[in-house]
């Protein structure tokens, strides 16, 4: 398998990503079991197939060692070339604590050795209290540490737009905000896409695909109880949708997509997929990856090199504008993990 050009962005002047990146929530634990030795091999299949960027967190299981172990079997199956050319984005989310630079660079330190790098490609940064502003604290040591080679850049994860927009006032450079996004969520084009269009910030997308709600297994199905939604993300997502509208326009909506999907001879996840890469600033859309249990790399491969007509957007529309508010509901990006 081969991506073409189109599957690929110039993400910093020093990083050329996959827009469809691979998201390692699904080895936390949240989603089953994870054979790790299974789930390392995979990743090179992934890798091989042009799915070059990861996403991880220092929370997820043993996301980071998962990389550090994935880069030595590529180096050793393809050399230190290969390894130059993948990419793995990881969070910090600690404590709202007193940030001093100490705090700061331990926990760099250990996803350093975790991955087994000498330099974080990103760090994704998250604080769910706004109430304490040590965040600006830790963004300022973070800064530095880059500026010292201990990380290539600084970004952010769930943070809404009002206090992105005080870190960037501060005169913190942030490259991008990881933001949950989907046509069920579309809170990011009320805000924040603006802003981020305003001062060169990307967006790296999550939930696009709803955790597999967003495909044709759940066309014309009853609506599932809680205990046939047997991962994580199905439940989260699920409840997204019932505040959004629920099952009934769920459906109009997956058969509306399908429709556009036979047009294109693609998926519905495809879709989907297409409209949020689409959207300004949007700099690549997170495919949770359930490694060595479930493979996608054919149907996300399918993404690139389509266009959505107007004819699509305006179908689209005529059922998302039957939709609940979720910014009134929820508020703005992130705001659901501050309740």
């Amino acid at each position: 398998m081969t991506l073409p050009d189109s599957a690929y962005r110039q993400f910093t002047p020093d990083m050329r990503i996959c827009r469809v990146l691979n998201g390692m929530w699904q080895v936390s634990g949240a989603h089953g079991s994870i054979d790790p030795g299974n789930a390392v091999g995979s990743m090179i299949g992934y890798h091989d197939a042009g799915f070059t960027t990861w996403d991880l967190a220092d929370h997820y299981g043993p996301a980071e060692d998962f990389i550090g172990a994935f880069r030595q079997q590529l180096a050793a199956a393809h050399g230190e070339a290969a390894v130059a050319s993948m990419q793995a984005f990881t969070k910090w989310v600690p404590r709202p604590v007193t940030m001093s630079r100490a705090t700061v660079e331990r926990a760099v330190e250990v996803s350093l050795q975790r991955m087994q790098v000498q330099t974080l490609d990103l760090l994704q940064f998250h604080w769910w209290e706004y109430g304490n502003p040590a965040y600006l604290d830790a963004l300022k040591h973070l800064a530095d540490l880059r500026d010292e080679g201990k990380l290539r850049h600084v970004a952010l994860t769930n943070f809404d737009t009002e206090h992105l927009a005080r870190i960037t006032e501060a005169g913190i450079r942030i490259v991008s905000n990881q933001v949950q996004f989907s046509l069920i969520d579309r809170r990011p084009e009320v805000k924040m896409l603006a802003y981020c269009e305003a001062h060169d910030i990307q967006l790296l997308t999550y939930g696009t695909l709803c955790g597999g709600l967003l495909s044709e297994r759940y066309l014309d199905q009853p609506e599932p109880g809680y205990s046939t939604l047997n991962t994580a993300s199905l439940r989260k997502y699920k409840q997204m949708i019932d505040v959004w509208g629920g099952w009934g326009l769920f459906q109009r909506l997956l058969a509306t997509l399908k429709q556009i999907a036979e047009r294109h001879e693609r998926s519905i996840a495809n879709v989907a997929t297409r409209y949020i890469l689409d959207k300004p600033s949007v700099a690549g859309v997170i495919a949770g990856a359930r490694l060595g249990i479930s493979d996608h790399r054919a149907d996300n491969a399918r993404v690139f090199d389509f266009t959505l007509s107007t004819a699509d957007l305006d179908a689209i529309q005529e059922v998302t504008a039957q939709t609940r508010d979720l910014f009134q509901r929820i508020g703005d990006c992130g705001d659901e993990y501050r309740r």
